[in-house]
């Protein structure tokens, strides 16, 4: 079976969807005036963070001048500040930032990943692009054996893993966990699902995600996983 490494090596050269190969480019190129002294990524985001975390995050694409700028996961943008002030806080990140893939922040049994690995225009894959992706969160489920609890990131992040992982075949339709923020489910095969809004701009500057929100959904995963360890 390849490594997560190796898996990332071959993420990193997929151009299997047109659109979004030509926008994040067009992106990397054109480049954002705060960021013209910047070499953009320009490329698939491969996942990141610990190969033994019992923590998995499923978000949605990269960001066109976020991890399509900086080539790591919720790296550069206000998603980011978000995410990475959170795990730090509950005990999953040694930094409440990130800013660049070389700024030695690393992540402690937590892995972050996401539905598409290019940054797609508007913030929306479209559905064969989701399709044509998923093989490599498959993947990555495949290779990160001690995850118990799945944090998806909206609602795009939450089917995906539920089809990546198999349970969405496996359950009927009616049976199906159901997005909702908050919403904790525990899945037959031992895992726990958690849900939450995504940490977006347009989220979090109209108030349908708050911090007290957010910090409650990670105090919850971190009890989760306490208690598994007692």
């Amino acid at each position: 079976m390849a490594s997560l490494a190796e898996l990332n090596r071959r993420l990193v050269s997929c151009r299997r969807c047109p659109r979004l190969v030509a926008h994040r480019e067009h992106i990397a190129r054109t480049r954002k005036r705060q960021y013209r002294d910047w070499t953009y990524w320009g490329k698939p985001v491969p996942g990141f963070g610990d190969p033994n975390a019992r923590l998995l995050l499923v978000g949605l694409a990269p960001g066109a001048h976020g991890s399509n700028r900086t080539g790591r996961m919720f790296t550069g943008d206000a998603s980011g500040d978000w995410l990475y002030q959170a795990l730090h806080r509950f005990g999953f990140a040694s930094q409440p930032t990130s800013r660049s893939a070389d700024d030695g922040l690393t992540l402690i049994d937590c892995y972050i990943t996401a539905a598409a690995r290019c940054a797609p225009p508007g913030n929306q894959p479209a559905r064969q692009e989701l399709d044509t992706c998923r093989p490599y969160l498959e993947r990555e489920v495949q290779l990160l054996p001690n995850v118990r609890v799945v944090l998806a990131l909206g609602r795009i992040g939450h089917e995906a893993w539920l089809r990546a992982s198999g349970w969405w075949e496996r359950l009927p339709a009616g049976q199906r966990p159901r997005f909702a923020h908050g919403r904790v489910t525990r899945i037959p095969d031992g895992l726990t699902l958690v849900c939450t809004y995504h940490p977006s701009r347009q989220n979090t500057n109209t108030g349908k995600l708050t911090r007290r929100m957010w910090h409650g959904v990670f105090r919850r995963v971190r009890r989760l996983l306490d208690e598994r360890e007692e």
